[in-house]
């Protein structure tokens, strides 16, 4: 019984992470079979993500190899510092720098779609606004007070949060969007729906820029579990096996039982 307990509040915290704090999460479709977008996730993962977050269970050239990206190529493009093709994807800045300069040591992305989830993750990326009571001026709506820069924002732009025009039909007749101001309605606690909106464009327009984030997050998923794929192979190919193996043992079966029936 009490290893049940002890169980039930380890598991807890874990559910509590994944669920995002009760913030609707956009539903993001992981397709781990499209390679293009896995090597271009993997290209703003170096670019963009890198310079604090190390995924330090994986090695670049596990990934080049996966990813079906040559490893001259990965390590001219995708290698920075002195790290070599074989190395664990790990970072130069030191714990206690980053703990000094964000507060808290940015923690390894390895594993975080799987303790999170590709939806949360997706929608993450997407929910940074202007908040200028926070260190680096924003603050994210799936992650409150969040301590690192929002590292997209020359893609994105500037979000803000507060009234405006949102879709919430379409008028058949007239071929429009149906549109009403978020804050004429309230929550359930009585306050006002503030929704997110651009005040500053980025260097992509939304539909763009939601496509980095997706491929990113398809990326980060392929990283908390490089053998999904392989294991969705091997499954399609055991499955088989196992039905056409029936058959013989179906009448092997029934051949071993007719005496005694």
């Amino acid at each position: 019984m009490k290893t049940l307990i002890a169980l039930v509040f380890a598991i807890l915290p874990a559910l509590s992470l994944a669920a995002g704090g009760g913030v609707h999460l956009d539903e993001m479709k992981v397709d781990l079979e499209d390679n293009a977008s896995l090597q271009r996730g993997a290209k703003y993962f170096a670019n963009y993500c890198m310079g604090c977050h190390s995924t330090k269970f994986a090695r670049y050239n596990r990934v080049a190899r996966d990813l079906g990206i040559p490893e001259d190529m990965m390590a001219e493009n995708l290698i920075f510092g002195e790290s070599k093709i074989g190395s664990l994807m790990k970072i130069a800045m030191r714990p206690e720098d980053s703990k000094k300069w964000f507060g808290a040591t940015p923690p390894d992305l390895t594993l975080v779609a799987r303790v999170r989830g590709a939806d949360w993750i997706y929608t993450y990326l997407r929910s940074f606004h202007q908040d200028d009571s926070r260190p680096y001026g924003v603050n994210n709506t799936v992650f409150k007070d969040v301590g690192m820069p929002h590292v997209l924002e020359g893609l994105q732009g500037m979000q803000v949060k507060g009234c405006a025009l949102v879709v919430v039909g379409f008028d058949p007749l007239t071929g429009q969007d149906i549109k009403e101001d978020s804050c004429a309605k309230t929550d359930h606690d009585g306050n006002q729906i503030e929704v997110l909106y651009l005040e500053e464009e980025g260097s992509l327009n939304v539909k763009a820029y939601d496509k980095v984030v997706a491929d990113l997050t398809n990326f980060l998923v392929y990283m908390a579990e490089p053998m999904a794929l392989e294991r969705q192979r091997l499954g399609f190919w055991v499955l088989l096996f196992l039905a056409l193996l029936f058959v013989p043992v179906y009448y092997l079966n029934r051949e071993f039982w007719r005496e005694i029936h």
